[in-house]
């Protein structure tokens, strides 16, 4: 039966355009006088797109109640046509009384048409079933208003001469003693009929809002197909001169019933919805606020017709962009739900992550993010590291991101802090444009949480590189004062007997050992200077950082750049680690201009503020080379500027100089000195000029 089945729909699909056609060649030898003001419809539309789309469902699905709706309401449409086409021709023609024969033919393809396409195929749209029992009752309404106006037809009197056409086709079966009610059934019939449309594109939309978001991405297209020709069809009654647009869309509705069936997972409706509603109302309400303005403005400043256009303009573009949000919003909510508006998931993202770790509030935003994206798995990958050196420092994934993930970049204050890998969709998936605008609005939260892990990573890797330095610094003494120190004292101390020994029997050989033991000594003072000195310099201590970071820039070669060095603010009650990190940093840096930045003048400048303690150091040399690496030298200073929860910047471009820039934490003036480390928080940067 299958194939008999197919075989009906192919002879439809090629018996209704043919039929159609043959009416538009019709009409158009039609004389001037018998020919209609509108001689293509909506119905013309259908008898060409409907059978054709319904043949093709029908031989995939031969079942599927759908397409016979759509097979046979499209050749109802062909039948009204071409049967009013032949009634106009047989009248011009003369021949009356074929014309009212033909009339009934016309009106049950009309009658059939309307009932099938126009109300039982949104009913029982997409699945083929009615949204439940209840709905019966407007099936019957609409199949009783169809057959009453049928019925109405078919009985009417003929009306009076001088009408539309230049001759009264008489009905056969006309009754006239109905004549005093045909009128009040009829408005009793189109009340229904106009009433059951509207409640047929309802049973979709409660469709859609009770559907999971599978059904709803299948729902939406004949919602938003006969939602269309609702509209269009009531636009053309209020203005008759735009029914083309009803006839152009009716051609669609098919097309999109196709997508409804077959492809509702492939092509989003979602857009087309998005888009579609956002445009109108942006096209209304942005139209009514500027012709409003223009005529408030008219009024109030006559005359004035510039100000009056340029008032309307501002205010219509002040409300444009807020307006497109809002209806956004709106849509977003309706085709998705809570999911839909990306705010609710921003504040979903803060309140998850309030309540985490922030070394683990990963977990919580690409959970968040999947939710919201609609996706197989997310993953986030946090780097850091030198620049041109970034190693993964934390990393989570929910689900599984594929083989060939989206990549969004995680940007923290222009610096990349991690990357955010996107999986493929699942069956539910949204369109790219609400993706676009979840990431649009989740990715910044998310760079703000990885770059808190990033943080979080620093301080525990700065942690362990103190621990790891104070052991080493630990040993490194033990070593010098064991190896060093105590293997000269020790022999210090055999010179000592030695000499003790030869003081009466050989005196000279006594002085010679003394005086070696004082040489031994000179070092053993020597040998402490560098152990002190290591620990702290004696410069700071003796001058003081203002006056010990002058003397690192007395020029040590007279061909050298020349250095001016400022100072500003109190530098007296520096912590002492603050005073060391300082000092040393300037060291380094001045040790770097000299080798290698071939400059002409360095500018050392420090400047004591309420809360912190900021250096400078700039030159006029050859600049930083592009794609450089940090040597020892900048991390040095990296490392000494981050233990003091400090910020360096050090930038610089080829041929401009370069220039670096520490602020670190210190207590504000007047405070007592605190020699340790202050609170992290704070930042190091390195500036070019």
């Amino acid at each position: 039966m299958a194939w008999a089945a197919r075989a009906a729909a192919v002879v439809i699909a090629v018996v209704s355009p043919a039929l159609v056609v043959a009416a538009v060649l019709i009409f158009a030898g039609l004389p001037a006088e018998w020919r209609l003001p509108v001689m293509v419809t909506p119905l013309s539309a259908a008898g060409v797109t409907f059978p054709a789309v319904g043949a093709f469902l029908i031989a995939h699905r031969p079942r599927l109640r759908l397409a016979w709706l759509m097979c046979a309401g499209g050749l109802g449409g062909a039948v009204y046509d071409f049967c009013q086409a032949t009634m106009l021709a047989s009248a011009a023609r003369g021949d009356l009384a074929l014309a009212g024969l033909l009339r009934f033919p016309a009106h049950v393809g009309w009658a059939v048409s309307g009932l099938l396409l126009e109300m039982l195929l949104p009913l029982y749209s997409p699945d083929g079933r009615l949204p439940s029992p209840r709905w019966r009752v407007v099936v019957l309404l609409g199949a009783a208003s169809v057959v009453t106006e049928t019925a109405r037809q078919f009985v009417r009197s003929d009306p009076p001469a001088g009408g539309l056409l230049p001759a009264v086709i008489p009905n056969p079966l006309q009754v006239p003693a109905l004549a005093p009610y045909t009128s009040t059934a009829g408005a009793l019939a189109w009340t229904g009929i106009l009433a059951t449309l509207p409640l047929a594109a309802l049973s979709l939309l409660l469709r859609f809002r009770r559907a999971d978001p599978v059904g709803r991405r299948q729902i939406g297209w004949p919602l938003f197909a006969f939602a269309g020709y609702i509209a269009f069809m009531f636009v053309g009654i209020v203005a008759p001169e735009l029914t083309w647009l009803s006839v152009v869309w009716a051609a669609l509705i098919p097309v999109l019933m196709v997508f409804s069936v077959m492809r509702y997972r492939l092509y989003g409706i979602d857009t087309v919805i998005s888009r579609t509603f956002v445009a109108a109302g942006l096209l209304a309400v942005v139209g009514g606020v500027y012709f409003g303005m223009a005529t408030l403005s008219s009024l109030v400043v006559s005359g004035y017709d510039q100000v009056a256009g340029l008032a309307s303009a501002l205010l219509t573009g002040a409300f444009f962009q807020p307006l497109r949000r809002m209806l956004q919003r709106a849509v977003d909510r309706l085709l998705y739900g809570p999911v839909g508006d990306p705010r609710v998931l921003a504040e979903r993202l803060v309140q998850e992550v309030r309540r985490g770790d922030p070394a683990r509030a990963l977990a919580p935003v690409i959970g968040v993010l999947r939710e919201g994206l609609a996706v197989q798995g997310v993953a986030v990958e946090v780097t850091g590291g030198e620049p041109g050196r970034q190693v993964s420092v934390a990393s989570t994934v929910s689900g599984r991101v594929g083989d060939s993930p989206r990549e969004v970049p995680l940007v923290w204050h222009g610096e990349r802090v991690g990357r955010l890998l996107v999986g493929p969709p699942t069956s539910r998936r949204f369109p790219a444009a609400h993706d676009e605008r979840v990431l649009a609005t989740l990715v910044p939260y998310a760079a703000d949480v990885a770059h808190a892990v990033r943080l979080a990573a620093d301080l525990q890797r700065s942690r362990e590189r103190i621990l790891a330095a104070r052991e080493e610094e630990r040993r490194r003494l033990r070593r010098d004062l064991h190896d060093g120190l105590g293997q000269t004292l020790s022999g210090m101390a055999m010179a000592v007997n030695m000499a003790r020994i030869r003081l009466k029997t050989s005196p000279e050989a006594a002085d010679g050992l003394l005086r070696e033991l004082r040489s031994g000594m000179d070092a053993v003072t020597g040998d402490l200077r560098e152990l002190v000195y290591g620990l702290r310099p004696p410069a700071l201590d003796d001058l003081g950082l203002a006056a010990a970071v002058q003397a690192l820039a007395r020029p040590v070669d007279p061909e050298g750049p020349a250095t001016a060095v400022s100072a500003e603010g109190d530098l007296a009650d520096l912590p002492a680690a603050v005073e060391v990190a300082v000092y040393r940093i300037v060291q380094e840096a001045l040790t770097n201009v000299r080798r290698h930045a071939r400059a002409t003048r360095v500018r050392v400048e420090l400047r004591r503020e309420p809360a912190a303690l900021r250096l400078l150091i700039a030159d006029d040399g050859v600049g930083l080379p592009p794609g450089r690496r940090s040597g020892v030298g900048l991390a040095s200073m990296r490392e000494r500027t981050a233990e003091l929860g400090g910020i360096c910047l050090i930038s610089g471009e080829p041929g401009v100089g370069t220039t670096v820039e520490v602020m670190l934490p210190v207590p504000a003036t007047g405070a007592p000195p605190r020699h340790e480390p202050s609170p992290p928080g704070t930042h190091v940067t390195f500036g070019a000029s």
